[in-house]
């Protein structure tokens, strides 16, 4: 008789789990150090991300499993792949940068956040979103989606006494249990028409559904997509994006808007490249028409932001993601009419990386700007070349990153990456669309830019930048030059191996 007894690989799992028992000790830490010490959980919890990152090296040389069927070899629970260490090191990566925001921003909060709840509440979040690109059946998929969101929620709305956050982490957190609900349901039919929950099984036993329990298993993945589309933020489960960034600490908002979104499309990448490749018919369709809605309404949602409106950069930002995510979807939904699914995918993560590392260094300069301007409207960008030329240059690149124009070379071939995708996959009016948004995108990127080198409204003040910040701001920019200098880096790194 076989045994039950299922080995483990702690080297494999070592990233994720590296990050939860560092958000264990952080808030156990919490309870016996004074409030003038506070700040070195901070520092604990960035050594502690680093650390994570950094265990990422030993497993880059081949694919790792653990939690497997003692009967079924191939059946696993967590695979440590090419597609999930780059995803854990996009996640990791972007938590860490998020982190280095966060020492400032709850230094300059003088107690308005509580310390050491804040930096276990990151961590865990870290440690789900992790967890998510290794697990390879529904069962860890749910729970790690739910263990990167939890924790999100109370982050959104951890401003104590801030209407504005407890009503944009209500509105997070309802929209997102629904959403949960819908895609757990969506297991739950995928299961019962197939009797498997791990991913590999599933592909191969939905394939020999009965004709009577088809309508069902289509239904289920339908349900499925729906909880990985609201993560994200694919119209028409956008809604809650513009005042969940408002009302989140600035720091969180660049968490969402990159770590979120790592979450999600990496979850979507597996439920149907992996686990329902011959439902190709149905998700392939529903995601090229995501991706069309998407990127439109988020561009003409950012093209519509007032300069002298309230945390209007924010909400550009916030627009300007989703419309980003549009993008995204792009090659994910290619992938069902490709020849080559494993390219199709690699664009999806060439674009992610490009996307992370200049969206956290826009955000990084935007927690600059809110340090003397807490309103953070556009407006208040005006004239910052001659406050702070190094910070004009570099957001400068980056808004020029986003928008796909040199010398953001790295935004320009990730474009290009997105648009080879769905023209090599047939789809030429989604390339159409996404021609289209490019251009409309290029009118509010531009026009933030420009701001940027305006003659200054009254005298300019020259701020202290606080070194955690200064950090954030000079990796990023760092990173988006190295990457616009040899931009065939990122296609290389990200080639997934998913098949």
């Amino acid at each position: 008789m076989s045994s039950l007894v299922q080995s483990v690989d702690w080297l494999a799992i070592a990233p994720p789990t590296l990050a939860a028992v560092v958000g264990l000790v952080v808030l156990v830490a919490d309870l016996f150090i004074g409030e003038e010490k506070k700040a070195v959980l901070g520092w604990v919890s960035v050594a502690g991300l680093a650390a994570s990152a950094l265990l990422l090296l030993p497993l880059r040389d081949g694919d790792r499993a653990t939690f497997c069927l003692t009967g079924d070899a191939h059946a696993c629970s967590y695979t440590a792949d090419r597609f999930t260490l780059v995803i854990q090191f996009l996640v990791l990566g972007g938590a860490l940068l998020a982190a280095l925001l966060s020492v400032t921003a709850l230094k300059d909060a003088n107690k308005d956040l509580p310390e050491g709840e804040f930096w276990f509440l990151l961590l865990s979040s870290a440690a789900g979103a992790a967890l998510l690109p290794a697990s390879r059946d529904l069962a860890t998929l749910i729970v790690a989606l739910e263990v990167a969101s939890l924790p999100a929620f109370a982050l959104v709305g951890i401003k104590r006494g801030d209407k504005k956050s407890s009503e944009a982490a209500l509105k997070f957190f309802l929209s997102s249990v629904t959403a949960t609900a819908v895609s757990l349901m969506g297991v739950s039919f995928i299961y019962a028409t197939t009797g498997s929950l791990y991913l590999t099984q599933i592909a191969d036993k939905i394939q020999h559904v009965d004709g009577q329990f088809h309508t069902l298993a289509q239904t289920g993945v339908v349900l499925t997509l729906v909880g990985f589309a609201f993560k994200t933020a694919a119209v028409p489960f956008h809604f809650w994006v513009p005042d969940t960034y408002v009302g989140a600490p600035l720091p969180i908002a660049a968490y969402l808007s990159v770590v979120g979104k790592a979450v999600g499309f990496s979850g979507l990448i597996l439920v149907t490249v992996v686990a329902l490749p011959s439902y190709g018919d149905v998700w392939g369709p529903a995601l090229a028409v995501l991706a069309a809605l998407t990127m439109t309404v988020g561009n003409v949602g950012a093209l519509r932001q007032q300069a002298t409106r309230a945390y209007s950069a924010v909400r550009l930002l916030a627009w300007s993601s989703v419309g980003q995510a549009g993008y995204l979807l792009v090659p994910i939904a290619s992938a069902a009419y490709s020849k080559d699914a494993d390219k199709a995918i690699g664009s999806t993560v060439a674009y992610a990386l490009m996307y992370a590392v200049v969206n956290l260094g826009a955000f990084a300069v935007a927690a600059l700007v809110a340090r003397t301007s807490p309103l953070n409207r556009i407006s208040d960008y005006r004239g910052l070349y001659a406050r702070s030329p190094l910070s004009a240059l570099i957001l400068g690149f980056f808004l020029l990153c986003l928008a796909g124009l040199p010398p953001g070379i790295i935004g320009l071939f990730a474009k290009v990456t997105v648009f080879a995708a769905a023209v090599d996959a047939g789809l030429g009016w989604l390339a159409v669309v996404m021609a289209v948004n490019v251009v409309i995108a290029l009118f509010y990127y531009l026009q933030w830019t420009t701001l940027l080198f305006r003659a200054p409204e009254g005298e300019s003040e020259k701020h202290r930048v606080p070194a955690p910040l200064t950090a954030a701001i000079a990796l990023t920019a760092v990173l988006g030059i190295a990457l616009s200098g040899a931009p065939q880096l990122v296609l290389r790194f990200s080639a997934t191996g998913l098949f």
